[in-house]
């Protein structure tokens, strides 16, 4: 075999590893805890302001508690429940107001209730930074997920400059 293609042939051996390896490392973006504790603190105030106790769990990427607020008066169920929902959320990465709607519709959707942790109820909010999931945040205790989800929104909307 001629000397040059054996060079080429090794080259480009050398390249497609170099290739091949450098797909196994991701950069992945993440939530901080300061930004965890700004949106939690901001939902249950968003909450609070229309007279409603709850609490509010803010999950990372992975669905690990990175913040938790419980407002005087909630229940003590709606930190579970707040749990859940950002699990639920951040897992699916769909708000779970919309898992709600679409399991209720479609009869193979309903067996996502069977997932350990997950929850379909209103108020899970996955939180992005652009279009990738960062995390997201879980409401419990206002009286309807429909309004759990707002507070949620209203939060994020607020530190919408820092997820960019």
């Amino acid at each position: 075999m001629h000397p040059t293609i054996i060079k080429a042939s090794a080259l480009c051996l050398a390249l497609f590893a170099a290739a091949a390896s450098a797909q196994g490392v991701r950069t992945e973006k993440n939530m901080s805890l300061e930004l965890a504790n700004q949106i939690a603190a901001a939902t249950v105030a968003a909450c609070s302001a229309n007279g409603y106790a709850v609490a509010a769990t803010v999950v990372d990427r992975a669905g690990s508690v990175r913040a938790v607020q419980r407002a005087d008066n909630a229940g003590p169920h709606t930190l579970g429940a707040s749990l859940q929902k950002a699990f639920t959320s951040a897992s699916a990465k769909n708000t779970t107001l919309a898992m709600m709607d679409g399991a209720q519709k479609n009869p193979a959707a309903a067996n996502l209730v069977h997932i350990p942790g997950f929850l379909l109820l209103g108020g899970g909010v996955p939180v992005k930074a652009g279009s990738e999931v960062i995390g997201a945040v879980g409401v419990g205790g206002a009286p309807g997920g429909h309004l759990d989800e707002q507070c949620a929104m209203v939060a994020l909307d607020k530190v919408k400059d820092q997820l960019k």
